[in-house]
């Protein structure tokens, strides 16, 4: 039987609930060792929380050399002798190959891995699954490119979304592509876990949001052979800035939207 718990948890942070959902993981952990830890889906904010804990060694896996290296510099001081950093795709099955942890976090990875291996996500959890030796925890935002907003704050964030999306395809890359806790469950599950606690968290995004996701656009549309396009793609990215900075002023931020946590173990 799942635990499912949905508690609502309000964040303000730039990355939403970055801090909140790693505490959550803490307090999920209890008194688990944390023993030897593999961060599947590595970032400057995953491996800076995974060199504060007592963990025997880490293994931190991005699927870009330019990601890996950032990775690498932000935990340089704290890095210890048998820590390492690793630039691999989960799609090789030669990746970490017959290696074991004690504790797996797949921060973010199922919606970014779409970048690195299109369509491969219903293969990951699968993927991960010899690798996990006692617990896996799965960090994931529900998709927001897609449906009917419900508020103002919801229409903005997805115009963001879709404008992002559309500039990356345009320069001819890979948007992520995000999916709900409830599909994560379910492949969870299929692929050998038992799912023992999930909860989320409405996300409250802010300026640097709004400035990080149109800001990332500019070097997309630089690569666009239709100047024309290229020019009124960046005008809209402007204006699209504009709207959502203001309803920020004005609400303290763009509340839509949520991230979660699923906690699972080998069944």
């Amino acid at each position: 039987m799942i635990l499912y718990i949905i508690p609502m948890q309000t964040s303000s942070s730039n990355r939403p609930a970055v801090s909140s959902l790693f505490r959550e993981i803490e307090r999920l952990h209890g008194d688990l060792p944390w023993g030897v830890f593999l961060d599947a889906g590595t970032g400057t904010h995953s491996i800076g929380w995974a060199a504060s804990l007592a963990t025997e060694r880490w293994t931190a896996v991005s699927g870009a050399e330019a990601h890996a290296a950032q990775a690498a510099d932000a935990i340089a001081a704290k890095r210890r002798a048998a820590d390492r950093v690793v630039v691999g795709n989960w799609a090789d099955p030669a990746l970490l190959a017959g290696e074991r942890y004690d504790t797996v976090l797949a921060d973010y990875l199922l919606g970014a891995i779409d970048g690195f291996a299109p369509y491969f996500q219903h293969r990951l959890f699968a993927r991960l699954r010899p690798l996990v030796g006692r617990r896996l925890y799965v960090v994931g935002l529900e998709p927001y490119v897609t449906g009917e907003p419900d508020s103002e704050a919801g229409r903005l964030v997805r115009e963001i979304g879709r404008f992002r999306d559309a500039c990356l395809l345009l320069a001819g890359e890979q948007p992520y592509r995000e999916y709900p806790a409830q599909w994560t469950v379910d492949h969870l599950e299929a692929s050998g876990y038992r799912v023992i606690a999930a909860k989320r968290f409405a996300n409250r995004y802010k300026e640097r949001f709004v400035d990080s996701q149109i800001d990332m656009c500019a070097p997309r549309l630089a690569k666009i052979a239709d100047h024309g396009l290229a020019y009124a793609l960046a005008a809209r990215g402007e204006a699209l800035r504009a709207e959502a900075l203001a309803h920020v002023a004005r609400e303290d931020g763009l509340r839509h939207g949520f991230d979660y946590i699923l906690a699972a173990e080998p069944a």
